[in-house]
């Protein structure tokens, strides 16, 4: 189980765990070429846009139902089968200290103060230093000016003031029982690092291919498939469009190949490489899910800077088609940042939109390997934590999300995701095991705005495949 501890508060998960327990294996008896997404020797035609737009599954007639855990283990292979596992690589959850110090935050603020003194003394030496007067000027300015909320800062400070003792209480009950069961590790263990791998593919743009594939256009959607399904019959490597919902029906993991990059399909899954431009295919899948949970790129200043991915204005979002891809009671969990406005936007104006009613906030603490939050529970600059706001579709607030027998569970308010994040840029925890205590069995579950699959999920974004990547995995068993 990824849930390490449970409790009233919340729980304590491991997210590298529920990565790695459904064992990516690959069964072969021979290793299939990798081919290209385009091929350099053919020209492209507008007869040939399908092959345009397309990646290669590499499979093999040798991997048979059961052959995964999870999905039906216990299936024998054969003696001249070659199986490979792999796992998503340790070092991306080795978060041994916290990124802002405790302590080095008040040296910050002490810091702030003795500047801020120093700042009256600082008129006698005008002039002697001319070269530098503008700099200190311009440096002097930021100080004062950071001393000032402004009215984003105060409704954030007021939140985070509401909800400090939940947080803080909640977190320390479970971090003891983490540090009590041996899955976290006291500071003063000393930690074994290991080396970060350079992630040269990172530049490889699935959104841009999803750009580039709209150019293509000459295909009429009446001839476009819905659905391209990868089964157990699949001996050769088939093509996987981009046109189309792409689904694993095997008990296996799949490797498929785009732009010479690979990366590893989950069993049971499905996944659909677009922009919300092109959401129809989703619309199409004639699949109505029980829980969707979004990811939304939210628009702030940082991201504008660094230009790390592309953002969506909150009336796009109001646009995405959550009614028409929600099954009745279906469970909507939205991850929000510590902006006031865009939580104000999901409870006021998107969740009544969608027909989301009994909203209820969760957080989701992050923590280091020995249970200290990432940055300082009262630091000014970030929050070690980030919230959920779940709600779900054609129900009021007194009808429960699950019913077993006469018990009826509702949604419970200001629950505790506590875990060690992943340092991959937004790379989110898993909610599987902990949504199923609030959902039908066997429920349909859709991810949006996704960065990586699940087994048993419906996937769709631009980056739907980023943590995949075969880069991101390190290859443990080799067996005959």
């Amino acid at each position: 189980m990824s849930i390490v501890h449970c409790q009233s508060a919340g729980w304590l998960l491991d997210h590298l765990f529920f990565i790695n327990k459904f064992g990516y294996q690959l069964c072969h008896s021979h290793e299939h070429p990798p081919r290209a997404f385009f091929d350099g020797s053919s020209a492209v035609t507008s007869s040939d846009s399908d092959a345009v737009v397309a990646a290669t599954s590499v499979t093999s007639s040798c991997c048979r139902k059961g052959s995964v855990s999870e999905f039906g283990a216990g299936g024998k292979k054969s003696s001249e089968m070659l199986k490979k596992t792999f796992l998503f690589r340790e070092e991306f959850f080795n978060v041994f200290k916290p990124h802002i110090a405790a302590d080095f935050q008040k040296e910050l603020q002490q810091w702030s103060s003795e500047a801020g003194q120093e700042d009256k003394g600082s008129e006698q030496q005008e002039g002697t230093k001319s070269g530098n007067s503008c700099s200190e000027a311009a440096k002097k300015k930021r100080k004062r000016r950071s001393s000032v909320l402004n009215h984003g800062e105060c409704d954030a400070l007021e939140y985070h003031l509401k909800i400090r003792k939940v947080i803080s209480e909640g977190t320390r009950s479970l971090v003891q029982e983490g540090l009590k069961s041996g899955f976290l590790q006291p500071s003063s263990a000393k930690p074994v690092y290991s080396r970060t791998h350079n992630m040269r593919h990172s530049d490889f743009g699935l959104a841009e291919l999803c750009e580039m594939a709209k150019q293509y256009s000459s295909v009429k959607e009446t001839e476009q498939r819905t659905i391209w399904k990868i089964n157990e019959e699949s001996s050769v490597p088939e093509q996987v469009q981009l046109s189309c919902v792409t689904e694993n029906v095997t008990n296996d993991t799949k490797l498929i190949t785009l732009m010479g990059h690979k990366y590893l399909f989950p069993p049971k899954s499905s996944f659909l490489l677009s922009d919300i431009s092109c959401m129809q295919p989703l619309l199409n899948y004639n699949k109505k899910f029980g829980v969707i949970v979004i990811d939304p790129p939210w628009e702030n200043k940082s991201v504008k800077r660094s230009n790390r991915y592309s953002y969506l204005p909150s009336w796009q979002i109001k646009q995405i088609p959550v009614p028409a891809l929600a099954a009745s009671q279906c469970l909507v969990v939205t991850w929000v940042t510590n902006r006031q406005k865009h939580l104000r936007f999901v409870k006021d104006e998107l969740y009544p939109h969608w027909a989301v009613h009994g909203v209820v906030e969760w957080y989701w603490v992050k923590i280091t390997r020995s249970g200290e939050f990432v940055v300082p529970l009262d630091s000014s600059h970030k929050k070690p934590y980030e919230i959920l706001v779940l709600g779900r579709i054609q129900g009021s607030t007194d009808v429960p999300l699950r019913i077993s027998g006469d018990e009826a569970l509702p949604i419970p308010d200001h629950k505790l995701i506590v875990s060690v994040p992943c340092t991959l840029h937004s790379h989110k925890p898993p909610l599987t095991e902990i949504l199923k205590e609030y959902t039908k069995p066997d429920v349909e579950c859709l991810e949006l705005f996704a960065r990586n699959l699940q087994p048993g999920w419906t996937s769709w974004g631009n980056e739907v495949l980023k943590f995949q990547h075969m880069d991101y995995f390190t290859a443990v068993q080799n067996e005959k």
